[in-house]
């Protein structure tokens, strides 16, 4: 694969190289019809344009020949546990490795030592690093080699698991040092590098552009911002660099997604990798080098976004805003206001596009700060205030913990036992489904149990749900349900529902 893309940026610079040549030579005719004759003409042209190549090519070579030695090689080792090991090794439980072993249970499994490698980046002369925290977890011991060959034992100063950021110290002085950029200046489209020593191979150089902007993929208590591009990384690169064309710091390169196995670095680079930008890295550096450890504000919501075409039914203009799914109990944003279903559309007079970005906002304040948020309840405008709290360290799951027991009432007035409207199939919330969905025994509505394929629904409602009003109106029960959704006639409906302990509400069109 290497091989072509090569072949491909050889054929690029090489159409750049004719194209600059032939405007060259169409000038030369031109001057030559007039009065000068050709060929001195044309050599003149042709030494400038190769002179013009000749820049273009040093250009890259200055800046990664500038910012390259600031790159690191990073290994590390760790030991795993033989507890850690049995019932998680998939060899142990294939008879084909049992021979090897002795057969089951007859040989426990030992202490293991594994190798790890990967990149930094130092971005100060005194010799801290930045990388990742997926290159340094758990590691027992730590080696850093510097482009000039050098090696020197590294120590963990901080690390954050949830933007996989961390920061190794060397003792070492007036070393090359890397500038940091601006990542939020980077513009989709820019000419960029990454430098780092994918498997294993010192101080490679990939060339590529910003792709996107803003990705994530998991939510939760993981801060994602990803720069998207198309540079090659692969395995080795995590926590190297990601530069612009001046050559700043942009971004630390952290994950790729690959054809054969997904997010990680087991696969080959299909063009798809992710880095943390700039700015956030160096936010969570200067706080490790500080403090250890980060502190970032919390509110204790989980939030949603809203659909352009959800905007009319809840008192939006358009898609922005954040909707608030659940609400923690004693958090931040109940003791301030907060409530389910309400949307968030601006923090400090600041417009919030979809949950991703309030996220952002809020983690940028410190923990004791109060932020004012206006919120649209109900389609009416209200302002909340809320005095932030800490966010929890690490990635440990949130428990849930409503507070409700799992009661006999369900909320049905007798009737059908099922329906189907637009699509939608739907049950009485019986005892028995409430305790399989574990719904509080103060929750009312009706139970998604298929959608047709072929309906309206089938994007947007998923089995499961708990729908508990149609248009803003409440139901508790089936006939509540048919009712509401067949006196839409042909309009849409607003379906406001609980899943999986969260509220939010979705738009469904007639057929």
């Amino acid at each position: 694969m290497s091989n072509v893309v090569q072949f491909r940026r050889t054929t690029a610079i090489l159409t750049l190289v004719a194209a600059s040549i032939g405007g060259g030579l169409i000038a030369a005719f031109a001057v030559s019809h007039n009065s000068a004759p050709v060929s001195v003409v044309a050599r003149a042209d042709t030494r400038s344009d190769n002179q013009r190549v000749s820049q273009l090519s040093n250009s890259f070579a200055d800046i990664i020949e500038k910012a390259s030695p600031a790159v690191v090689k990073i290994s590390s080792t760790r030991v795993v546990k033989a507890s850690e090991q049995q019932g998680s090794s998939p060899f142990m439980s294939d008879p084909f490795f049992q021979q090897f072993f002795g057969g089951r249970g007859q040989q426990q499994p030992r202490d293991q030592r594994e190798s790890g490698l990967g990149s930094g980046v130092l971005v100060s002369s005194g010799g801290y690093i930045l990388t990742n925290n997926h290159v340094i977890d758990k590691a027992t011991t730590l080696k850093v080699e510097l482009s000039d060959g050098r090696i020197f034992t590294g120590k963990t100063v901080g690390a954050d698991p949830q933007t996989d950021v961390a920061v190794v110290k060397i003792n070492a002085d007036n070393l090359p040092v890397m500038a940091w950029g601006n990542s939020d200046a980077a513009r989709v489209g820019d000419l960029c590098f990454a430098i780092g020593n994918p498997f294993g191979q010192d101080h490679t150089v990939t060339m590529g552009i910003v792709s996107a902007k803003g990705r994530s993929f998991e939510k939760g208590l993981r801060v994602q911002n990803f720069i998207q591009t198309d540079a090659a990384i692969n395995p080795g690169n995590s926590g190297g660099a990601l530069i612009n064309a001046v050559g700043q710091l942009i971004g630390m390169n952290t994950m790729i997604l690959t054809g054969n196995t997904g997010f990680g670095g087991e696969g080959g680079s299909i063009g798809l990798g992710f880095a943390v930008p700039s700015n956030m890295a160096h936010q969570v550096f200067d706080q490790l080098v500080k403090n250890g450890k980060v502190s970032r504000g919390y509110m204790g919501v989980k939030l949603g976004d809203v659909k352009a075409e959800e905007a009319p039914f809840v008192g939006l203009k358009d898609g922005h805003g954040a909707v608030v799914s659940s609400v923690d109990k004693d958090s931040p944003g109940e003791k301030g206001g907060l409530k389910p279903l309400d949307i968030i559309v601006s923090i400090d007079g600041k417009s919030i596009t979809n949950a991703d970005d309030l996220t952002m906002d809020v983690i940028a304040h410190q923990p004791g700060e109060t932020v004012t948020l206006e919120v649209i309840r109900n389609s009416k405008p209200l302002t909340v205030k809320v005095t932030l709290g800490q966010r929890p360290t690490g990635l440990e799951a949130e428990k849930s913990n409503d507070g409700d027991d799992n009661g006999s009432n369900n909320g049905d007035n007798g009737g059908d036992a099922s329906a189907t409207v637009r699509g939608i199939h739907v049950q009485a919330l019986t005892p028995e489904l409430r305790e399989q969905l574990n719904a509080p025994s103060s929750l009312k509505g009706v139970v998604v149990t298929s959608i047709d394929p072929d309906s309206s629904a089938n994007d947007s409602v998923a089995r499961g749900m708990v729908i508990v009003a149609v248009n803003r109106e409440p139901i508790a029960s089936i006939q509540d349900f048919k009712r509401l959704v067949n006196a839409a006639g042909n309009k849409a409906v607003l379906l406001t529902y609980n899943f999986n302990g969260q509220s939010g509400f979705t738009v469904v069109q007639p057929k």
